[in-house]
């Protein structure tokens, strides 16, 4: 059967198995059986009933996501439902509210599982929202940056100090790729508000992003190679591979290096290392003495919760209850704490 067969047959077992009363339609035969007809269907959706049978018999191919809506709400469908609904015809789901972060258990092991290789766990937004120890050994370690400066896009287009280097080819896919992404993200999710004011901060702060956003730039995250440049180890030149978690719209970033290669030696030794050494980091240096932090370039700061450690150029960082904007981690509870750290 052809998908738009499996259209035609899902929305009729869906019409057959709702009652006109369910529907909120007045029946005048008490002693009906069965389920909608396609004129109660139609008065329900606003559609021609002449369409609707077209639709089940699967000649009609290319329902838009409007129409499809339409029916979902006449037909009563639970959430996967809707979801199937639009797989069978063709359009990408629709979601509302805000970009999920919950990591499933399953990822969660396979961090643990993967000691030996640096791993990252973002969401659709490219918020760095987990990752494992060997990943903060390699990049630096996350904890110590404030949530906006954990989202690879921002970090990236504003010109966050990194220690991964990219070729110009390199960084023109990783750009292409991130900001497809968060367009992508922003359909999915049309009323997250923090991905909206995320996207208008760096239209703003950001003229390369702004160009490449209104460009409609298409891209994807492929196999690439990434040369880190840590603090004590030296350059570490890794395969960075990313992959997408079907139904929870995460995306997991791996640096990994062939066995018996220089790259991999070092990963076996920051694996050791941890984070206790850091030489001159690119990020926030602890220093001993509770709750004080070394910015790069900087003197002291005192740390008072992750908000109040901050990049040069960051602006002064909200106290907690001055509201602050969406997604500046003024609100605590709006930014869970990364796992295993």
């Amino acid at each position: 059967m052809t998908r738009h067969g499996e259209l035609g047959t899902a929305l009729h077992r869906w019409r057959d198995r709702l009652a006109p009363a369910e529907a909120g339609l007045p029946s005048d035969e008490p002693a009906r059986t069965g389920g909608l007809r396609h004129e109660e269907l139609a008065r329900l959706t606003g559609l021609s009933v002449d369409y609707l049978v077209r639709l089940e018999e699967g000649r009609a191919t290319s329902p838009s996501a409007q129409v499809l809506t339409s029916l979902a709400c006449a037909l009563r469908l639970s959430d996967d439902e809707r979801r199937h609904l639009f797989l069978l015809a063709g359009q990408s789901p629709p979601a509302v509210g805000r970009v999920p972060d919950h990591v499933p258990a399953g990822v969660r092991r396979l961090l643990g599982r993967l000691a030996c290789t640096p791993i990252g766990v973002h969401d659709a937004s490219w918020n760095l929202i987990t990752w494992n120890p060997l990943w903060a050994a390699l990049v630096g370690d996350p904890a110590q940056l404030p949530p906006r400066g954990r989202n690879a896009a921002w970090q990236h287009f504003t010109g966050r100090p990194s220690r991964i280097a990219h070729t110009a080819e390199q960084e023109a896919r990783f750009e292409a790729a991130l900001v497809a992404d968060l367009r992508a993200a922003t359909l999915r999710y049309p009323t997250d508000v923090r991905l909206r004011f995320l996207i208008g901060e760096l239209r703003r702060a950001s003229s390369r992003f702004a160009v490449l956003w209104n460009s409609r730039i298409t891209g994807v995250h492929d196999s690439a190679t990434r040369t880190v440049h840590h603090p004590d180890v030296g350059p570490v030149t890794v395969d960075c591979d990313t992959f997408t978690v079907p139904g929870c719209d995460l995306r997991i970033t791996t640096y990994s290096a062939a066995s018996g290669t220089d790259a991999a030696d070092k990963l076996a030794l920051l694996d050791v290392l941890g984070t206790e050494v850091i030489g001159t980091a690119t990020g926030p240096v602890r220093e001993p003495g509770e709750g004080l932090v070394r910015m790069p370039g900087e003197g002291l700061v005192r740390e008072s919760g992750s908000a109040a450690v901050r990049w040069p150029g960051d602006g002064p960082v909200p106290e907690p209850g001055d509201g602050g904007e969406p997604g500046s981690g003024a609100d605590p509870a709006a930014d869970p704490a990364p796992a295993g750290t």
